[in-house]
């Protein structure tokens, strides 16, 4: 059974339905004791990080995530909120990933049209600049290139995923995958058994439904 974690944020009615189209057992709770006991978690989210924050404190649930042993993917703001820090609401997170959550800030001169939020369908790419002050020296100083996680099995280099956001995740050592929208920063982030995606994998058809696929397979 799949867990999906409750905490008054939008966007868990699409998660829980795109789990039922692939036949999986899911129940959306809050309780720790039904989260402790999943075979995985799924903590999606679509809303403010400050608020979220508050009700996951409140209940515990801050603390309950973190001690997980099983496979836990965060979606969108679950992914943020699995950070340290977050500018939204200047909010201090799960610190889970080793990075920080900052707002897009379109360049006045780039004359791109950049906007805010970062709405639609865009890269998912495992080749990208990084600065060098996030790297182990044991890795090479220009470049990281995403190892093999199993999250993103099957995948092609480059595929299309669906995202919605203002906010994103720095790069950092945790990245296995990036999207470059006004600057690069992390799409995917990995660390033991925690996933997270910036976008929406049940929103991003195919793409999307091979990535739950492969969580569910971990």
């Amino acid at each position: 059974m799949i867990a999906i974690v409750k905490y008054n944020a939008g966007n868990i009615g699409s998660v829980t339905n795109a789990l039922n189209r692939l036949g999986i057992e899911n129940k959306v709770t809050d309780d720790p004791a039904e989260l402790q006991a999943a075979d995985k978690v799924i903590f999606p989210g679509v809303g403010e990080a400050g608020t979220a924050m508050k009700y996951l404190r409140e209940r515990g649930l801050d603390k309950v995530l973190k001690e997980l042993k099983q496979p836990v993917l965060g979606i969108c703001l679950g992914m943020q909120l699995m950070c340290l820090h977050s500018e939204e609401g200047d909010t201090d997170c799960l610190g889970i990933f080793d990075t920080y959550v900052k707002l897009f800030r379109p360049s006045r001169t780039s004359g791109l049209g950049e906007k805010v939020p970062h709405m639609g369908w865009n890269i998912l790419s495992s080749e990208f600049e990084v600065p060098s002050d996030v790297l182990n020296q044991s890795k090479d100083p220009d470049k990281l290139i995403t190892h093999n996680s199993k999250l993103l099995t099957h995948l092609q280099p480059s595929d299309d995923v669906y995202y919605v956001h203002s906010y994103y995740a720095e790069l950092c050592e945790n990245t296995v995958a990036a999207c470059d929208y006004i600057l690069p920063y992390s799409s995917v982030l990995q660390k033991d058994n925690f996933y997270a995606t910036q976008f929406h994998p049940e929103k991003s058809a195919g793409i999307g439904e091979q990535i739950l696929k492969n969580f569910i397979e971990l």
